[in-house]
């Protein structure tokens, strides 16, 4: 504030000093040119006085600082002081002149080319009907202050030295009162009158403050006492990760005390799974994580605060979830053993059929009951190997991974779905580059051969499958383009759930159990990758996976 009056004055100062310059020049200039004119024009009636006695005479015979210029009335130059009459041509033009012809006298005034001179000429008309006119010429205000830029300037510098040093002092004298006031109690303060009404509303503001903060801490106890009272964990973390609150069931699960509010939350919780998934809720908006903490499992539900537009922290929240765990456990053995047990019937069925054909069935209807046995066997034994292999990826152990090409899986695909692809007249392509990426062989194969697979079933008469490998710094790609039935919008979010099909009637035809698409769903999830698909009726379908080059596929 100092500064900017500071500032002020002495912009103040040095416009008045301006002005006050400027101003004054004006009014000297102004003045002295009054003088000159009036002196200039005694000069004139004196000369005229002289001619009409004398003539060119006189005016051969005068020395003077004034030119005098005698014309006559048909504007011919008969003499001038100056210059040779006899070269110069007719004035009867100037304004002067013609002027006095006129009405008797004239004057004009005329600036040289550079503008730095100004002439004065005064004429008066002689009892003859001749002209005598006199000029004088003098320099003009800016030609005046340019002489005197010197003085001018020393004068300035000296004006502007000593306004610094008065607006420095006066700007201190004014501000010192200011910086004496006691803001915490703004009424005892005994300063400039004009400030009385902001200390007014200052301590009105302090009263406001002080009931806002009454209400926070009484919202701050209610806080506490219905987060105290959840069974479930919370955790506020700020955008920098230290805890802002955490409750009593939060502080028990990660073993904490009630001192570390204020800390990072890495000094209650140092798991790396933890801090990854908090960074994924700041980037995301969201993220879901379940761990295992005491022998019991939770799930953690992590989700990012936004204030104003911008992160203000993350909220945890933890849910101990070990029966809906154990539930899950336990419906995927169920489904296991059920495909286990569903087998031996199976086979049994197979080995019924093979009696069939051996003679226990009429002949006329062997070819038929016979086909139906082998087809729906061999189909409710494909689906059994699905749900087992589903079953396995549920479970999400460790499998072996090797370095592998999706171009060369691509082609073993191919190779081993040629004769289904001629037998439905489609022309099945392999291109693009070796898709070098590391991974479960066998289930990479499957997710190539079942994408593969039901381009083929759902194409149409003489279409194309286009099998394509592309490769990234970061990852390898696949993707797989039809020009088959299409899917409709409404099923696409939908297709990878198991056993849904978008038309039952040609699933059955095809052979499909339903759970192709989820099995390539779930291999892929377990390789990190990802995968998209884009579809339109009656046009065909492209679906691409991505997987990413480095190890580490894990259970999901």
């Amino acid at each position: 504030m100092t500064n900017r009056i500071f500032r002020s004055i002495l912009i103040v100062a040095i416009a008045v000093l301006l002005a006050s310059f400027v101003i004054i020049t004006w009014c000297l200039y102004d003045y002295f040119g009054g003088l000159q004119e009036d002196l200039l024009q005694e000069e004139l009636g004196l000369a005229a006085a002289a001619t009409e006695e004398d003539g060119a005479a006189y005016l051969r015979a005068l020395d003077s600082s004034y030119r005098l210029t005698w014309v006559a009335p048909d504007g011919s130059v008969l003499y001038d002081t100056q210059v040779d009459a006899a070269g110069m041509e007719n004035h009867g033009d100037r304004t002067e002149i013609a002027q006095a012809l006129q009405t008797g006298s004239g004057s004009s005034s005329r600036y040289s080319a550079t503008l730095t001179e100004k002439t004065i000429y005064k004429a008066v008309r002689l009892s003859d009907g001749s002209v005598l006119r006199i000029s004088k010429s003098h320099a003009t205000a800016a030609t005046l202050v340019m002489g005197m830029i010197q003085p001018i300037m020393i004068v300035a510098v000296l004006a502007v030295i000593l306004s610094a040093l008065l607006a420095g002092r006066m700007a201190r004298r004014v501000v010192q009162p200011l910086n004496q006031l006691d803001l915490e109690h703004p009424l005892d303060n005994d300063a400039y009158e004009e400030l009385l009404p902001l200390l007014h509303r200052i301590h009105a503001q302090h009263q406001q403050i002080e009931q806002q903060l009454r209400s926070l801490r009484q919202r701050q106890d209610e806080f506490d006492q219905i987060t105290g009272s959840m069974q479930e964990g919370l955790v506020l973390l700020d955008a920098k990760e230290n805890i802002l609150s955490i409750n009593p069931a939060a502080r028990a699960l990660f073993g904490a005390e009630p001192s570390c509010v204020g800390q990072d939350f890495l000094t209650v919780d140092r798991s790396q799974e933890m801090s990854q998934a908090i960074a994924a809720a700041m980037a995301d908006g969201h993220h879901e994580l379940r761990a295992q903490r005491g022998g019991r499992k939770y799930q953690f539900d992590i989700s990012r605060i936004e204030s104003q537009g911008t992160v203000a922290g993350t909220v945890l929240l933890s849910f101990d979830v070990s029966e809906q765990a154990e539930s899950e456990r336990s419906r995927r053995e169920f489904t296991a053993n059920v495909s286990h047990e569903l087998k031996t019937p199976l086979q049994s069925i197979i080995g019924s059929a093979e009696l069939m054909e051996n003679g226990l069935v009429k002949p006329e209807d062997m070819p038929r009951f016979v086909g139906h046995i082998r087809q729906e066997a061999a189909r409710l034994v494909t689906l059994i190997d699905d749900i087992i292999r589903l079953s396995q990826l549920d479970e999400g152990g460790d499998m072996p991974q090797e370095p592998l090409s999706l171009l060369d899986l691509a082609e073993e695909a191919s190779q081993a779905l040629s004769a289904a692809a001629e037998a439905k007249q489609v022309q099945l392509t392999v291109d693009g580059t070796p898709g070098r990426m590391v991974g479960v062989h066998r289930l990479v194969y499957e997710i190539v051969y079942n994408l593969c697979d039901n381009a083929i079933k759902y194409n149409v008469q003489g279409g194309r499958v286009e099998l394509t490998v592309a490769d990234t710094v970061r990852e390898a790609s696949l993707t797989v383009k039809d020009t088959g039935l299409g899917i409709a919008p409404e099923h696409q979010s939908r297709v990878f759930e198991r056993f849904y099909r978008v038309d039952k009637s040609h699933s059955k035809q095809s052979g499909g159990t339903g759970l192709g698409l989820s099995i390539v769903k779930h291999a892929v999830l377990y390789h990190h990758g990802t995968i998209h698909l884009e579809s339109t009726p009656g046009v065909g379908t492209t679906i691409t996976v991505a997987f990413p080059k480095a190890a580490g596929g894990q259970g999901l």
